[in-house]
């Protein structure tokens, strides 16, 4: 067994999901939970397929969002993950109802950081480990950095 560290390849920093699913019907119900969830939803959604002819299995209502995603779920090639890249919208807006589709398995993250995702590789295949979600901490937040924190929030509407 061999570890790798493949980083997600986000230029817009665009936010996006990575999670794992489990079957071949996972792009065209994670496609119609989305548009149901959100109506006019930008995405492009990837699903890596791992039996038969394990292809990358694809989706979305925006070309450019499916072809990153594309790109993406093939340097990973690893067993039924998939990657949803959004466009203006936030994973919260949609975590749980992608949750609740009945082949997802786990979300490794939601994020718009730099993401590294870490195989394992074997002689059969490709498993995520985990993920390297953004930075390390720098150190603990300052009462000017709540304040900070709180009016980011209502800028985007998330708080009252």
């Amino acid at each position: 067994m061999e570890f790798k560290v493949v980083p997600i390849e986000n230029p817009r920093e665009l936010n996006f999901i990575l999670g794992q699913a489990h079957f071949i019907k996972t792009v065209e119900d994670l496609h119609e939970t989305l548009v149901s969830a959100v109506p006019g939803i930008k995405f492009g959604l990837a699903f890596c397929e791992s039996s038969g002819p394990c292809l990358v299995r694809a989706s979305g209502t925006v070309p450019e969002l499916v072809a990153l995603a594309k790109k993406n779920a093939l340097a990973l090639s690893s067993g039924h993950a998939f990657l949803i890249f959004l466009q203006d919208i936030f994973p919260i807006n949609v975590l749980n109802a992608i949750k609740s589709v009945q082949e997802v398995c786990s979300i490794y993250c939601a994020s718009a950081n730099p993401v590294q995702v870490i195989l394992a590789e074997t002689e059969q295949g490709r498993g995520v480990m985990g993920v390297v979600d953004g930075y390390r901490s720098k150190g603990i937040e300052t009462d000017e950095d709540i304040v900070s924190r709180k009016e980011l929030l209502r800028r985007f509407g998330y708080k009252g």
